[in-house]
């Protein structure tokens, strides 16, 4: 049956013409007078308009008469997805780096052809993404642990060489320069009370950089290590009390200055957060496809759990795409609590 009546015939047209690889998987599109159905991002010769029909899935394409273009082979995008997605758990899971070839063959595919999609589909290749899990891991650990090489195993590396040849360059000093700090920007801390619990929030002298529920001086200074960290005092006092006002009143849109960074992605979702109006909600992918890659859905989450300031940039407004609330760095109940304030139900 076709779906004309449920897809947007022209925007499905436009996205034909732009072989917009974003809209691979949305639906196919169907030539009359070939019997071919194909992906948007086909790259064969286009046909004339009127000999095209849209239809949801390859499913209904085949069952309408069509068949599957050799070409682009509409009917492994599905595929692919669960290949990636797949491949993110291993890596997730894995106790020790997996080597590419092995991942590859672990999902059915050829390493280089799999290289190339997880790639597209996550912005980043298998090794970065496993690179960047060992980060957050490790960064984690050395708030929590007594001990560098404490932290280094926790972390889940077998020994500290492996950890100083990969996570050491990404924290831009050597594990226990990062645990000391050092000299660099300064930041104002001040910890303020609040009806969700005690808040630290940080600052330079651009904007905030660390906004947090149930951190303190000593996870700062590992946060920010190059930085000298010193009490707020009156030259914090009115940014903190308009943090706190957010809590209290997340519904009201406060234009506060920030001093935040990350990955390009991390970036691009966190300023998708911030476009949500009070009140509102936006499913991860949604917020992956405003960012421009829309099936980093799973990314979108980590951007969302490594946000540097809570409820300023309001991750609290995101949600898995049924419609469940996800998780969030500080608790779920926090997070109902300020989406109810918002007047989410």
């Amino acid at each position: 049956m076709s779906t004309t009546d449920t897809i947007n015939a022209d925007a499905a047209w436009a996205a034909f013409i732009a072989r917009d690889r974003h809209s691979d998987g949305r639906f196919v599109g169907a030539v009359k007078t070939t019997g071919i159905y194909c992906k948007p991002s086909c790259p064969a010769r286009h046909p004339k308009r009127e000999n095209v029909v849209f239809y949801r899935d390859p499913a209904e394409a085949l069952a309408a008469g069509y068949r599957a273009c050799l070409r682009c082979k509409p009917d492994e995008v599905g595929r692919d997805r669960v290949a990636v997605a797949r491949a993110v758990a291993l890596i997730e899971a894995a106790e020790t780096p997996l080597g590419f070839t092995e991942l590859a063959a672990e999902v059915g595919y050829a390493p280089h052809h799999f290289h190339r999609l997880f790639k597209r589909a996550t912005g980043v290749t298998p090794a970065a993404y496993a690179r960047g899990l060992r980060a957050q891991a490790a960064a984690h650990a050395l708030t929590n642990e007594a001990t560098v090489t404490g932290a280094i195993y926790e972390a889940g590396y077998s020994a500290p060489s492996r950890f100083y040849e990969g996570v050491g360059k990404r924290l831009g000093m050597t594990p226990s320069a990062w645990k000391r700090g050092g000299a660099g920007a300064t930041i104002r801390w001040v910890l303020a009370e609040t009806s969700l619990g005690t808040l630290l929030v940080a600052a330079t002298d651009k904007g905030l950089c660390r906004v947090s529920f149930d951190e303190g001086e000593a996870a700062l200074r590992v946060r920010f290590p190059h930085a000298e960290i010193v009490p707020g005092g009156a030259a914090l006092a009115d940014l903190a009390a308009q943090v706190v006002a957010s809590v209290e009143s997340p519904d009201r849109d406060l234009d506060l200055p920030l001093d935040v960074q990350g990955t390009a992605f991390q970036e691009a979702i966190w300023q998708a957060l911030r476009q949500i109006p009070p009140g509102e909600t936006r499913t991860y992918t949604e917020l992956a496809t405003v960012a421009g890659n829309p099936r980093a859905v799973r990314a979108a989450g980590t951007a969302c759990g490594a946000n540097h300031l809570a409820v300023v940039i309001p991750c609290h407004r995101a949600q898995r795409s049924d419609g469940t609330m996800g998780g969030y760095a500080y608790g779920v109940d926090r997070k109902i609590i300020l989406r109810n304030r918002e007047g989410v139900e």
